[in-house]
């Protein structure tokens, strides 16, 4: 039907096992590869047993305070991210967003759905009060989003991050109030 606009399938959520750390870290893999500087990681320095220990400590041992969600649609991982505590006394009401939407799911909203998501989860939790994260400057789309669901910019490490062919690229904090 001509003038109809297709709606996104939304991913359903649900939260990580210590089983789909290969698929999680291959996700990973594929994103550094095709992007470069998209990740800190090179694909290679991306180990299964890191997620399996990341998401058997969220599951278990976060105190509440952590969260590793995978997104699926129609039974397929499109993306995942986590909330990660900081381990220290004093800084343990602040969580590190990671996020890493698919390989060929990009443009879809799968990204914003995860943060919403993720976003909500942190916001009916009183034990944590900020999410922050990091992000390369030249990652326009990344910045775009996050703006838009509030975070602001905090902090900006200038030419931080090699990306290729010894082009460096600044850092940049992000932070969202939760409390």
């Amino acid at each position: 039907m001509a003038g109809m606009r297709v709606l996104p399938v939304l991913p359903i959520f649900r939260d990580a096992r210590v089983a789909d750390a290969t698929r999680l870290c291959a996700a990973e893999r594929s994103t550094a590869a095709a992007a470069a500087g998209r990740l800190i990681a090179e694909p290679e320095e991306l180990l299964v047993a890191s997620f399996q220990k990341r998401i058997a400590f969220l599951a278990e041992g976060a105190g509440g305070r952590g969260k590793y969600l995978v997104a699926e649609v129609d039974g397929r991982m499109v993306g995942h991210a986590s909330l990660m505590p900081l381990p220290r006394r004093n800084i343990a009401h602040v969580v590190t967003l990671d996020i890493c939407v698919h390989p060929g799911q990009s443009r879809r909203g799968y990204g914003k759905a995860l943060l919403s998501a993720l976003v909500d989860w942190a916001r009916q939790r009183p034990e944590v009060r900020k999410i922050e994260l990091w992000v390369r400057a030249s990652n326009h789309p990344a910045i775009a989003l996050y703006q838009g669901m509030g975070f602001v910019e905090e902090g900006r490490l200038r030419e931080h991050v090699r990306v290729a062919d010894g082009v460096y690229v600044d850092d940049v904090c992000f932070g969202l109030s939760v409390a």
